[in-house]
């Protein structure tokens, strides 16, 4: 489900997804709005199914339901964020700043759980705010801003 190059930077109103300046690439905060379907990510059905399985989909509803939006966002963002790299010729190593913005704290360990998959060395330098809402939409739960450093490869 990772969105198609042209789906990847495309922001919800009028800022720009990212900027590269010399060797560093910003991206501004990248939620969990699935481009394709106009909507914001809301548990696991709206991941891929290897996905979901990797991810500890449990298939109990009264698991997944509790467990399953913060889970899914998680993934879904930081899989954004991987491809905006990409776009641009870098890797998750080459993050070396998240700021992390939460709905409620209490989600953070779920999130971290993602963020491990994604980093699984050592991880950026990263802030962790909590904030009372974001947009579009209060089903917004997270939201991450990236620094990365990407020097020419030679």
């Amino acid at each position: 489900m990772t969105p198609h190059a042209g789906a990847i930077g495309q922001p919800l109103a009028r800022y720009a997804a990212y900027k590269r300046a010399g060797d560093f690439l910003f991206l501004s905060g990248v939620i969990a709005v699935d481009p394709a379907r106009g909507r914001v990510v809301g548990g696991f059905a709206d991941l891929p199914d290897a996905v979901r399985a990797e991810l500890g989909e449990t298939g109990e509803f009264s698991i997944d339901i509790r467990q399953g939006p913060m889970l899914a966002q998680s993934w879904f963002v930081l899989d954004r964020i991987r491809a905006i790299l990409r776009e641009h010729g870098g890797q998750m190593d080459d993050v070396c700043r998240l700021v992390q913005y939460f709905r409620d704290l209490r989600d953070y360990p779920l999130y971290a759980r993602v963020r491990r998959q994604f980093f699984p060395g050592a991880p950026p330098v990263s802030t962790v705010v909590e904030v009372s809402a974001m947009l579009p939409s209060t089903d917004v739960l997270v939201e991450v801003e990236a620094t990365a450093f990407l020097p020419p490869k030679t």
